[in-house]
């Protein structure tokens, strides 16, 4: 089932669809990428961006990429100050011998994930209220996993991009 926000215009003669949320699976998944761990104060000065940058400017040594359009930012381990953040690639399974120097390879387990779809332009703070409320109308529970949510970004997209466009993918279960 998906979510769908509506713009009401004037009188509601104007609905236009800007944002949805849905239920979907995914498999298991390799990733290679850069570590960065600090406080929200710190991610919001600019900390993983730059994360991002150094990244990007090294994408030419992973091999087996298996996407390489999506650049992913994954958020672990939420304490009350501040979290752990990957900046990765998803690759194929035989890229163990192949980490780059100063990169990690990390597996994410094959999960259930609310996805929704974050519009340019629009309050990052909202989008995230919005995907939270959704879980819980559905009578989803948030994971117990260590990975607490994770961002898909195009590649191309500028890192410094104060508005940027992306996909937020939050893990779930369903009710048993």
């Amino acid at each position: 089932m998906a979510l769908s926000i509506l713009l009401l215009n004037e009188g509601m003669r104007c609905m236009k669809q800007i944002q949805s949320a849905e239920l979907i699976s995914k498999e298991a998944a390799t990733m290679i990428g850069l570590k960065w761990e600090g406080t929200f104060a710190e991610a919001g000065a600019g900390g993983i961006r730059k994360v991002q940058t150094e990244f990007k400017r090294r994408l030419h040594e992973i091999k087996n990429m298996m996407h390489p359009d999506e650049l992913l930012g994954l958020s672990y381990h939420m304490t009350e100050t501040g979290f752990v953040h990957y900046v990765a690639v998803q690759v194929d399974d035989v890229a163990s011998p192949n980490v780059p120097e100063g990169m990690v390879q990390f597996e994410v387990p094959a999960h259930d994930y609310v996805k929704y779809t974050h519009i340019k332009g629009e309050s990052i703070e909202s989008s995230y209220h919005l995907i939270y409320a959704w879980i819980e109308e559905q009578g989803l529970f948030l994971s117990d996993e260590p990975l607490t949510h994770y961002e898909v970004y195009p590649m191309k997209q500028d890192s410094n991009d104060h508005e940027p466009e992306f996909n937020i993918f939050v893990p779930v279960n369903k009710k048993s």
